[in-house]
C-alpha cells in the first residue's frame, strides 16, 4: 500500500518557510531557488488538499491548517534529522538515548554520575532535557524518561511502561550558621547532623516548595510537633532552589539527602533532624508501551545498579 506521506523535500521547504514566513528566506537557508520553494510548496499543498500560506504585503502567512501542521512535522523533522547523525556517528553501533530528566535529579545527582555509564557504554550517547511536568512523548522525542510522582500520576500515564527506581524520603536541613545564630549551645551528633529539639525546630524559618504545599505540615504530623505557622516561608519550585535558599541561611528545607550530598560534607548544610519523611512520591524511568529497547534496558540495568552501591548518606 501506497503510505499517506508527501515528499521530504516539499516538507522541508514548507518547514523553513514557516519558519521564517518567507519563501526568500527559506529559499537562502536551503540554497535553492525561490521558485523552487514556491513550487514544492505548491505540491505539498495538492498532495494535502488545502492551503498551508495566505500572502501578505511583507511575504506570507500560514492558515489556521498550516500552523496546525507545522506544529506536527517540526519536531518529527528535527527527529529524522537527529536519528540520522546517530546512526552516521556510531556507524551502525549503540545509538542514542534521548532522555527527559527531572530538573535537580538530573543535575545533583544523575550527570555527576553518568560518567560511569558512559564509561561502561561507549558505544551509546545520552540526551539529557529537562522538565517538571509529564513527559509525553507522542509530543516530544524522547525514548525514555525520568520523572518523579505519586503511583496514581503512574497509574494514569497512558502508553507506557515504567520502571520504579527508589522512593523520595525528605529530611530537614539548613546552614549550620542558621542554628548557631538561633541555638549557639547546639552540638552535632556527628559529622553530618543535629538532633534538635521538637521547641527548637519549631523556631527556625521555613523554606517551602511551590509545587508542595503542605510537605512541612506532613513533616510536623509525622513528627508529632505542633507547629503554629507550617505554611509560612519563603518558596521555591525545585530543590536545588531550596538547598541554595538554605545554604544562604535563609530557613530550614525538606529535601532528599541525595540531592544535596556535596552541601553535607562540604559543611554548607546540615541536617537538623534525623527523622526523614517517606514521601509519596518515587522515581520512575518511563518509556513508552512498545518492548523495551536494548539501549533503554542498559540504562535502566546500569542506574539500579548506581542505587544499590549508592552513597552512605542514604543509610542515614
Amino acid at each position: 500500500m501506497r503510505r499517506n506521506i508527501p515528499s521530504l523535500q516539499g516538507l522541508l521547504c514548507f518547514e523553513a518557510a514557516a519558519k521564517h514566513l518567507s519563501y526568500t528566506f527559506a529559499s537562502q537557508e536551503l540554497f535553492i531557488t525561490q521558485s523552487a520553494v514556491s513550487r514544492q510548496i505548491q505540491q505539498l499543498e495538492q498532495f494535502l488538499g488545502l492551503s498551508l500560506f495566505t500572502r501578505t504585503r511583507h511575504g506570507v502567512e500560514l492558515t489556521p491548517a498550516g500552523q496546525q501542521y507545522y506544529k506536527s512535522i517540526k519536531p518529527l523533522l528535527l527527529g529524522i534529522e537527529q536519528s540520522t547523525l546517530d546512526v552516521m556517528s556510531h556507524k551502525g553501533l549503540g545509538g542514542t538515548l534521548k532522555l527527559g530528566v527531572v530538573p535537580t535529579f538530573a543535575t545533583r545527582w544523575l550527570l555527576p554520575k553518568l560518567h560511569r555509564f558512559n564509561a561502561n557504554h561507549p558505544e551509546i550517547t545520552v540526551h539529557l532535557e529537562t522538565s517538571t511536568k509529564p513527559f509525553l512523548f507522542n509530543e516530544h522525542i524522547f525514548d525514555a524518561a525520568i520523572y518523579a510522582g505519586t503511583q496514581q500520576q503512574i497509574d494514569h500515564w497512558p502508553g507506557t511502561q515504567t520502571h520504579f527506581l527508589m522512593k523520595e524520603d525528605v529530611v530537614p536541613v539548613c546552614s549550620p550558621q542558621l542554628i548557631q545564630q538561633y541555638f549557639p549551645h547546639a552540638q552535632m551528633v556527628d559529622d553530618f547532623s543535629y538532633d534538635l529539639t521538637d521547641d527548637q525546630l519549631i523556631q527556625l524559618p521555613l523554606l517551602q516548595q511551590t509545587t508542595r504545599h503542605g510537605i512541612w505540615q506532613e513533616w510536623f504530623e509525622m513528627c508529632q510537633i505542633p507547629h503554629p505557622k507550617p505554611y509560612d516561608g519563603q518558596r521555591h519550585e525545585l530543590f536545588s532552589m531550596l538547598a541554595v535558599a538554605a545554604h544562604h541561611h535563609m530557613g530550614m528545607a525538606l529535601i532528599p539527602q541525595m540531592l544535596i550530598e556535596q552541601e553535607l560534607i562540604k559543611k554548607e548544610l546540615v541536617i537538623a533532624s534525623r527523622r526523614r519523611l517517606e514521601g509519596v512520591r518515587s522515581y520512575y524511568l518511563v518509556h513508552s508501551s512498545q518492548e523495551i529497547t536494548p539501549i533503554i534496558q542498559k540504562f535502566v540495568d546500569w542506574i539500579k545498579q548506581e542505587l544499590e552501591n549508592s552513597s552512605f548518606f542514604d543509610k542515614y
